[in-house]
């Protein structure tokens, strides 16, 4: 589904990522693991057309995404939940969730029912504003949203960064149904190892904008991989 090629990413002078290669197949979860700084919300970025590509290329269900928009790339399927989940402060979360609309054609504009079944808090909070939820709130309603989307490709970069384990615990469970139901596939970007561990089918370790370690499942058990991801 996904093939992401050789690709090098430039801050400026600066290479944030040199030659990272990286797939994704439906009904599996692709971890991307490494310390602070090392380019893994640069690759997410590269992906969802947020951040331009200086060489190789990505490639969506054999087609080549490399030029398209950020948007264009919405209405093949590709959906991210972004770091520090970007929700709108002064929108309730019904128009949160609305936003996501944005992508799909005028016959798909409505809030599934799943939407509150994986996560039932928000649907009592639709007249809430973003802002008023707890951070656990704001990053169900942060994937929620992107899921309104109806996906193919689901982007999610850190989304246990500064959630209470509760909520983790919540988002383990999404991430997880969603990915046995065979029809999606999922990057996931972490530093939370044992989150990443438990999910993961396939991962990709970045140290300095090079992928260092790849492998299976079977692979990131070994203690070994820990080696790259501690200070």
């Amino acid at each position: 589904m996904l093939d992401v090629k050789s690709i090098d990413v430039f801050y400026g002078a600066s290479r944030a990522l040199s030659e990272v290669s990286v797939s994704a197949e439906a009904g599996k979860v692709t971890c991307i693991l490494g310390r602070n700084g090392v380019g893994k919300t640069s690759l997410i970025r590269a992906i969802s057309g947020l951040q331009t590509t200086a060489s190789g290329a990505v490639f969506f269900d054999g087609e080549d995404i490399t030029k398209l928009s950020t948007a264009e790339r919405a209405r093949k399927g590709i959906a991210l939940v972004p770091q520090g989940r970007d929700i709108f402060a002064t929108l309730t979360v019904e128009e949160n969730l609305k936003t996501g609309y944005a992508c799909l054609p005028r016959a798909a504009r409505h809030i599934p029912d799943e939407i509150f079944e994986l996560f039932p808090v928000l649907k009592n909070m639709l007249a809430r504003r973003g802002g008023d939820l707890s951070g656990g709130q704001q990053q169900q309603l942060s994937i929620a949203r992107a899921l309104v989307t109806r996906p193919r490709l689901l982007l999610l970069d850190e989304p246990t960064e500064g959630i209470q384990p509760s909520i983790i615990k919540d988002i383990e469970r999404v991430i997880a149904l969603l990915r046995d139901r065979g029809g999606m596939a999922i990057v996931l970007v972490e530093q939370y190892f044992e989150f990443a561990k438990r999910l993961a089918d396939n991962f990709v370790i970045l140290n300095r904008g090079k992928t260092v370690l790849a492998g299976d499942r079977k692979a990131l058990l070994d203690d070994g991989v820990r080696a790259h991801l501690t200070v």
